[in-house]
C-alpha cells in the first residue's frame, strides 16, 4: 500500500495540530441514517445535539439525547450514537486533548482544575441539560465556542482555550463536578476486552479477521463473544468490521482518486462486488456516486467523524 493510503487509513485520525489539538466538526445526516459507531481516542469531546433524537452511549451508560443537550467524552471513554426516531440528525462536535490546557508552569489552575481533569478526577457532567441552570451556561458556552471555530477570526484560539478554561472554573464548585473514574469492576472488565476487540479490528482490519480470532483475545467461546460484542456495540462482530472498513473506504473515496477495485481491497473486502453491495447498504448509494456527493447519506458524510 502507497503512504498516501496508509495516511488515509489511519484511524486515530489528529484532530487540530501539535500547535493547537482542537477541531469542530459539523455534521448532517439524513432520517434513518446510521450515527456513530462504538469506538474511543485520546482525546476528551463535547457533543451537542442540534436536531433529531439519538441514544448515547458512553462505556456502559446508555441515555437518550435531545436537540440542545450535550455529552462530555473523557479521554478514552468508549462512546457511540445510534438513531430513536425517523427524523433527519444534525449535531457538532468540538474534540481536543487535554494537555491543550497545560499551564506553561505548574500552577494553582494546573492543581486544581486541570489535572483534576486529566486524571479524571474532576469532569464535567456527562449528559448536559438545559434544565440545571449552570448546565444551560455550560452549553451556551459550547454554542459560542462552536461559532468561533466555524469563523476563524485572529485570536480564536485564545478564545477556545480561555472558554473551556472558564468551563472547568464552573463544574469546580461544590457539588457541580462528577468523578468517572470509580467504575464498576464488571464495567471496567467489559470496556478493557472490547477495546481490545477493537484496537485489534483497527490494526487488523486490511486482512480476514475471523470470529474465533476475536474470542481467542479475551478469551471466550465464539457463542459466548457474539453475545457480549452485540450487547455492547449493538452489531454483530461481522456487521462491526464491515462498518469500520467502509469508514476507511469512504475516506479513500473522498480524498484520493484510486480505483474503487484497489480502495476495496485495501479497506479489507477481497471481493469488490461484495463491497459495493456493504457500501450501498451502509451509505445509501454507490462508492462512485458517494465520490462524486451524491446519495442520501453521501452528503451527510462530507467530513468523516469521528
Amino acid at each position: 500500500m502507497d503512504r498516501t493510503s496508509q495516511r488515509l487509513l489511519k484511524e486515530d485520525r489528529e484532530h487540530g495540530d501539535v500547535m493547537f489539538p482542537l477541531a469542530a466538526y459539523w455534521i448532517e445526516l439524513p432520517a434513518g441514517a446510521h450515527v456513530l459507531d462504538t469506538h474511543w481516542h485520546e482525546e476528551a469531546e463535547f457533543f451537542l445535539l442540534l436536531e433529531g433524537e439519538i441514544l448515547f452511549q458512553v462505556d456502559t451508560d446508555y441515555f437518550p439525547l435531545r436537540p440542545g443537550e450535550a455529552v462530555f467524552i473523557e479521554s478514552g471513554d468508549i462512546h457511540a450514537a445510534y438513531v430513536l426516531s425517523e427524523t433527519p440528525i444534525r449535531f457538532c462536535a468540538l474534540v481536543f486533548h487535554p494537555d491543550l490546557l497545560a499551564s506553561a508552569q505548574y500552577d494553582i489552575i494546573q492543581q486544581t482544575v486541570i489535572l483534576p481533569l486529566q486524571e479524571k478526577r474532576q469532569s464535567f457532567p456527562r449528559h448536559i441539560t438545559s434544565s440545571i441552570p449552570w448546565q444551560k451556561e455550560l452549553l451556551s458556552h459550547l454554542a459560542r465556542m462552536m461559532e468561533a471555530y466555524d469563523h476563524k477570526m485572529p485570536g480564536f484560539e485564545a478564545f477556545m482555550k480561555g472558554t473551556l478554561l472558564i468551563m472547568l472554573s464552573q463544574i469546580a464548585q461544590p457539588g457541580r463536578f462528577v468523578s468517572h473514574s470509580q467504575s464498576e469492576g464488571a464495567d471496567t472488565t467489559k470496556i478493557d476486552r472490547l477495546k481490545k476487540v477493537i484496537l485489534y479490528i483497527q490494526d487488523n482490519y486490511q486482512e480476514p479477521i475471523r470470529t474465533r480470532d476475536l474470542s481467542e483475545l479475551i478469551p471466550m467461546s465464539e457463542g459466548q463473544f457474539c453475545r457480549f460484542f452485540k450487547s455492547m456495540t449493538r452489531k454483530t462482530p461481522v456487521d462491526y468490521i464491515n462498518s469500520y472498513r467502509i469508514r476507511q473506504a469512504a475516506a479513500l473515496l473522498q480524498q484520493s482518486d484510486r480505483k474503487i477495485s484497489d480502495i476495496a481491497m485495501d479497506a479489507g473486502f477481497d471481493n469488490v462486488s461484495y463491497f459495493i453491495k456493504v457500501f450501498r447498504k451502509a451509505m445509501n448509494c454507490s462508492p462512485s456516486e458517494f465520490r462524486k456527493g451524491g446519495g442520501t447519506q453521501a452528503s451527510g458524510q462530507n467530513q468523516l467523524y469521528p
